[in-house]
């Protein structure tokens, strides 16, 4: 019978592990000795395996962690057995349960699918045949949370530097958070007043303008942050988010001024080999800083981080923009993602005039 990863056995003994019965009064011989056939597939537990293909292929480390997520839990649910000795009707059983007792949207269900489904393609190269019997998610329709700009203008009263700054950049260029803080210095323009976006959702680059009312806190917040770099550099403090292939290809990159984050934290971290590093700010704090602000204004919305990049699509058709542009902007793949913004223009219902209008 297969052995399951450590976490999964709960501890139990490797397959290596000497007999207790018996101590070889040599020491032991290295595997590439032996005379059997080496299969260094058997070094990497299953989840390891997991993460050796997905890192292979590209995938985001959000992406990553998802699966990894899944994987397990997938296991667990299945009584800690592996999952070649799984057929298809345990994974519909799975997903149907997710659907009828933990009663999760319809994106979380199809992400725990697309999770169980790179594990026998891709990991254990089984791929599925095709699942019947799912009991699937209801995915209702739901519109986006667009603020006013009289709303946002409140919310970003309630905001210190830099997380009005963030915001601003999120709304005056349609960033997500996540694009946001990881933006560095090389990645923005203040003379052509233009942002580049790097890796964004998809691993896409796009570029998008940058208002001219962020120009100035920008160039403010950048001098600050040169000024710290200055520090960070004589302290051997360097950056992350790098690839070992581009540190690789440009030695030093990790001390360079352009690759900094513009928004880095505040402070720093050991690595692993006992270097110094410092890390742009986390998502979480900016979006507990918004939900406070949106608190403190009294909007009766429930808006978030994202709620301002809703805004920035939908201010944009309002104003006349074509809708290709902003998709362009917005860095949606289909043009449908962003019709969905032609629903909440400020022009009433399903953007007609009101015949109340005219009592």
């Amino acid at each position: 019978m297969r052995q399951i990863d450590d976490w999964i056995a709960g501890g139990g003994k490797s397959l290596e592990a000497p007999s207790a019965a018996f101590v070889s009064p040599l020491p032991p011989i290295p595997r590439q000795h032996l005379g059997s056939r080496p299969e260094p597939e058997r070094r990497f537990r299953l989840l390891e395996l997991v993460r050796r293909v997905l890192r292979e292929r590209r995938y985001s480390p959000r992406t990553e962690k998802a699966y990894i997520q899944w994987i397990r839990r997938y296991i667990i649910a299945n009584d800690r057995r592996h999952p070649s000795d799984l057929s298809e009707v345990d994974v519909a059983r799975f997903l149907s349960s997710l659907a009828l007792e933990a009663h999760v949207a319809a994106a979380t269900q199809n992400q725990a699918l697309a999770a169980i489904t790179f594990l026998y393609s891709n990991v254990l190269l089984r791929p599925l045949a095709r699942i019947e019997g799912i009991a699937p998610s209801r995915r209702p329709r739901r519109l986006p949370v667009v603020l006013t700009q009289r709303e946002i203008r409140a919310v970003l009263h309630h905001l210190t530097d830099p997380y009005q700054l963030c915001a601003k950049l999120m709304y005056g260029s349609g960033l997500r958070v996540t694009e946001c803080l990881r933006l560095r210095v090389k990645d923005v323009d203040l003379e052509r007043r233009e942002i580049v976006v790097r890796s964004g959702k998809g691993e896409k680059d796009r570029r998008t303008p940058l208002a001219l009312a962020c120009v100035g806190p920008l160039r403010d917040l950048i001098a600050h942050e040169q000024r710290r770099f200055a520090l960070d550099r004589a302290a051997g403090v360097i950056t992350t988010g790098l690839s070992e292939a581009l540190s690789r290809k440009y030695p030093g990159m990790e001390l360079d001024w352009r690759w900094q984050y513009i928004f880095a934290a505040r402070r720093t971290f050991v690595l692993s080999d006992g270097r110094r590093a410092r890390h742009h700010l986390h998502e979480t704090v900016m979006q507990r800083m918004f939900v406070a602000a949106v608190r403190g204004s009294e909007i009766a919305k429930r808006a978030t981080c994202h709620s301002l990049r809703h805004s920035f699509a939908t201010h944009l058709l309002e104003s006349g923009a074509d809708i290709r542009t902003v998709q362009e902007l917005l860095g949606h793949t289909d043009v449908r993602t962003t019709m969905i913004y032609t629903h909440v223009l400020n022009r009433g219902g399903l953007g007609v005039r009101s015949p109340g209008d005219d009592l």
